[in-house]
């Protein structure tokens, strides 16, 4: 794929879908944070119902805490994996207050040595909390990404190189909703809308195909 050809999907992706911006409601580093850990095989509509109720209650990682697994499991049982996301977030939440003063950090390394926290967690942490330019990879940017051409990997990781080697660290961030929204929108798992795709010249997967 050529750099015009992933300069004019970028374009027709932003004109398609303008509104691709982070969908969980939050107000600081930490309760994003939260929502992401959350959001894992649950939908952002869910998360956000869930974060609602959450943060009138607990809005510091001490509040949480003082939850105890019972309460927060009580509000956030409507979530899959509520128990094992329960734990993982009250640890991570003994973590915040005892390793980084109750502030959320805001470095690759010392994300991921929170539980509950995996690479893409901590990149949408980085980016959307933080400004700092990230490529979050999950299983829609992983599928899109790969099917469209934009990338060749077997593996997140290197999707997410390839993905950042393509785009200016400026756009990372950006490239990662919107490719999230065509993913949820036209290039599904299973059946893509491949005739209603605005950069179906553009893809891999399209080609192969007609």
């Amino acid at each position: 794929m050529t750099e015009s050809d992933v300069r004019k999907i970028y374009e027709l992706l932003i004109k398609a879908y303008p509104e691709a911006y982070c969908p969980l409601n939050h107000r600081n580093s930490f309760e994003l944070l939260i929502a992401v850990i959350l959001s894992a095989q649950c939908t952002d509509k869910r998360v956000n119902q869930i974060t609602q109720s959450l943060f009138s209650v607990a809005k510091t990682p001490q509040d949480i805490i003082d939850l105890g697994e019972e309460g927060l499991e009580k509000i956030i049982k409507s979530c899959g994996l509520f128990r094992t996301k329960s734990r993982n977030i009250l640890e991570a939440c003994r973590l915040l207050v005892e390793k980084f003063d109750g502030r959320v950090p805001n470095t690759m390394e010392e994300l991921i040595s929170l539980p509950g926290v995996g690479r893409k967690t901590a990149n949408v942490v980085l980016s959307v909390a933080f400004g700092i330019p990230a490529m979050p990879v999950d299983t829609h940017v992983f599928r899109v990404a790969n099917r469209i051409g934009l990338a060749k990997a077997e593996k997140v990781e290197k999707t997410e190189k390839q993905l950042m080697e393509h785009f200016p660290r400026e756009n990372w961030g950006r490239v990662h909703h919107l490719l999230i929204y065509h993913g949820r929108q036209v290039c599904r798992a299973r059946n893509p809308e491949c005739k209603i795709c605005k950069i179906k010249e553009y893809c891999d997967f399209t080609n192969r195909t007609s």
